[in-house]
């Protein structure tokens, strides 16, 4: 049977995806080219809005064409966004480059989940959605820790390096969602394409299903928590003076920390309810002590937030999966992710503005603030439902 291997098929497309060896450098590389720390922001916050843009009509898509066919635009998206990376320059370049990869992003977004889980459904596997979801994100998390460990090495020899051999890499994504197996459910689903039922979709994941809004709520606060540590590390690295040449083990340790937590987070045997708090909690006190520890023991806090990264990232997925239908999913999970990206895209400017003109430190008691107050009041929220 075709099917099982979509499986296997979508943890060698994460591994290819999330094989990122610019990231451990990427700030460097547009700081070498002449940009500042705002407006680094400024270029995340139009990949963000680009991504929020798509998002919504993007899992529409995916639930009206089905989820290979928009996975294989996706690809190719991401793809071409790098090519503009390699061969072009300045703000305006980089900004239209963010733009053909957040819309490469939100294609993917809410499609890969739905698929697995919908290949899970017909395969009579839906209980292992968590098992499966989390060893996906390990997947890419690990992915992502091997190629920031090359990346950092390639980038010593040459800051443009990583960044051309990335777009030969997300080449091999085309031929690989290709390949994927549309499941029969959704080749069968009868949905209707009108904007009404669109509009159904959001009015029932905003309004009618409250547990749907809260879990998506507190995934926007733990999204830009995640987030802004991803873009944040390497300043803090720079910060202490770490050498460039560990920038790479050190983003290849945070993301195996988070891809070991990812793969073991189905195993976690307490309440929903009580590990969104816990988490919740345990968020808002690391960025306060980072903030108050720019040194190399601060580090240890950007560790527990990327092992909070990988526990709660499947978590929320299945929970919002368990509470929503196959003719809904791929765009509830596209509702998860607009409101994640659109809270980033507002937020980052304003904590990169401070950071550059105030202190690292200011920025990271501001985030610390808005993630506790915003999860730890949607997680009492969702509690109440129970």
């Amino acid at each position: 049977m075709q099917l099982k291997y979509n499986i296997l098929k979508m943890y060698l497309l994460k591994g290819v995806v999330w094989f990122m060896l610019a990231m451990p450098i990427i700030v460097l590389f547009f700081q070498e080219h002449g940009l500042t720390l705002t407006e680094i922001m400024l270029l995340q916050s139009i990949y963000s809005l680009s991504v929020a843009f798509f998002e919504i009509p993007s899992g529409y898509m995916a639930d009206l064409f089905g989820r290979k066919h928009t996975i294989v635009i996706s690809t190719f998206f991401s793809f071409m966004g790098y090519l503009v990376f390699s061969f072009y320059d300045g703000f305006y370049m980089f900004a239209f480059a963010q733009i053909l990869v957040g819309i490469g992003g939100s294609l993917m977004s809410g499609s890969d989940s739905a698929l697995l889980y919908d290949t899970l459904l017909e395969l009579k596997m839906k209980k292992s959605y968590t098992s499966v979801e989390g060893k996906s994100y390990a997947v890419g998390n690990f992915s992502e820790a091997t190629a920031g460990i090359l990346g950092g090495f390639l980038a010593v020899s040459s800051i443009y390096l990583p960044i051309y051999v990335q777009t030969s890499i997300l080449f091999l994504s085309i031929p690989i969602a290709l390949s994927l197996v549309e499941p029969k459910m959704c080749k069968g689903m009868k949905i209707d394409r009108s904007i009404n039922t669109f509009l159904g979709v959001v009015r029932f994941a905003i309004l009618e299903s409250k547990k749907i809004r809260w879990l998506i709520i507190y995934s926007s606060a733990m999204g830009v928590a995640t987030l802004m540590m991803a873009w944040f590390a390497q300043p803090f690295f720079k910060e202490i003076e770490i050498p460039l040449a560990y920038y790479g083990i050190l983003w290849a340790a945070l993301n195996y920390s988070a891809g070991v937590t990812s793969y073991n987070a189905h195993k976690i045997s307490c309440s929903t309810n009580s590990l969104l708090f816990i988490i919740s909690i345990i968020m808002l006190m690391s960025f306060f002590f980072i903030g108050s520890n720019i040194s190399l023991f601060g580090l240890l806090f950007i560790f527990i937030i990327y092992f909070l990264r990988g526990i709660i990232t499947p978590i929320l997925r299945n929970e919002i999966n368990i509470n929503t239908t196959s003719d809904k999913r791929a765009t509830i999970l596209s509702i998860r992710s607009f409101l994640i990206r659109i809270s980033f895209a507002i937020i980052a400017p304003l904590i990169g503005y401070f950071a550059e003109n105030e202190s690292l430190s200011l920025s990271f008691y501001i985030l610390g603030v808005l993630v506790g107050f915003v999860s730890l009041m949607s997680a009492y929220k969702f509690s109440r439902l129970d």
